[in-house]
Formats: C-alpha cells, sequence, structure tokens
C-alpha cells in the first residue's frame, strides 16, 4: 500500500492528495468523486500524512499502514458509524496490542472511514517505496532522456568606459576661464 502524499487536514473532512508545494504551504485535492481543490496554510491548519501516523500501543506504536493492510484482509469490516463495541472488536483482532485506554472510538471511526474512501483506489494496491536500513525511503528514478541542446555563445558586452576623474576634467575648463 503506498500511501505518500495522502494527508488529513483538520477541520476539512474526508483525504487529501497533495498536490504541490508553494510558500506558504500545500496544494491538495480531494480523493473523493468531487475533486476539489484546496490551498492548505501551513501556519493554520494541521496536516498529518497517513504513512506516518501511528496508533499508540501498549509496548510500541503501530504503524497505520500496518494496520490498513488487516483490515484488507478482514472480510466484515463494519461501517464508521457503527457503534464503538463493534470498532473495539475489530481494532483487537488488526491491532492487537493497541493502547485501549489511549485510542478513542473516534480514532478508530476516523481509521475504518479512511479505509472506506481508499480501498477501491489503485494506491492502496500498490506497493510502497522500498525502505532501506536506516529508515530512509529509496525512490527509483525512471530514466530520463535529456535532448541535446546546442548552447549559444552568450552575447559579449562592452564594459562601460571608464569616468575620469572630477579634478582632471575640472582643471581644463579652470584653465580656460583663466584665458579669458
Amino acid at each position: 500500500m503506498n500511501l505518500r502524499g495522502i494527508v488529513s487536514v483538520s477541520g476539512k473532512p474526508g483525504l487529501w492528495k497533495a498536490l504541490a508545494q508553494n510558500k506558504t504551504g500545500f496544494i491538495l485535492e480531494s480523493l473523493d468523486a468531487q475533486k476539489i481543490k484546496l490551498v492548505a496554510n501551513l501556519s493554520t491548519a494541521k496536516i498529518a500524512a497517513l504513512d506516518e501516523i501511528t496508533i499508540f500501543g501498549d509496548d510500541q506504536d503501530i504503524r497505520l499502514t500496518e494496520v490498513l493492510e488487516r483490515i484488507k484482509n478482514v472480510k466484515n469490516v463494519p461501517d464508521a458509524k457503527a457503534d464503538g463495541k463493534q470498532l473495539r472488536a475489530l481494532f483487537r483482532e488488526v491491532a492487537p496490542g493497541h493502547d485501549e485506554e489511549k485510542v478513542y472510538a473516534s480514532d478508530m471511526k476516523k481509521i475504518v472511514s479512511w479505509y472506506h474512501i481508499m480501498k477501491d483506489m489503485p494506491l492502496f494496491t500498490e506497493a510502497a517505496p522500498a525502505e532501506t536500513v536506516t529508515g530512509e525511503t529509496v525512490v527509483e528514478a525512471e530514466p530520463v532522456q535529456i535532448a541535446e541542446q546546442v548552447a549559444k555563445p552568450a552575447k559579449k558586452t562592452k564594459a562601460p568606459a571608464p569616468v575620469k576623474a572630477t579634478q582632471e576634467a575640472a582643471a581644463p575648463k579652470a584653465a580656460k576661464a583663466k584665458k579669458k
């Protein structure tokens, strides 16, 4: 599952795809059928990348990508509006060892709603980029064809003529004035 570039914006429902970044924030597009464009300002909006979200665990945090992979294998995933008991039973199955005191029903509803948004999308079934031992993502670059361009020589510009010193320029004028 490749969740790179998929974000959640606080105060905005659904999930968003990051299209570009500018000086003040990100240009986002909704993942629903409406394809709404949004400019999220970094100083006012809280943006969370799905591939970096973790769930509180008893021993260690559980990555959201792992939980979504396990949800994918469950046959009957309840609706996001299901009661807390059904969602808690689902999370006991897909996120064993999650901290039941810190993971609220609202968090589980949000994760299940994200699953329902993404389950039919191609990005949900494609493989994530490979990671190295240090945790850095390795990006496999496609070969780029560079067209040969004939570089035109730059135009030569003449340096400005040196300006005569003011004393030399003023001296002949003074001499001419005395002769009269």
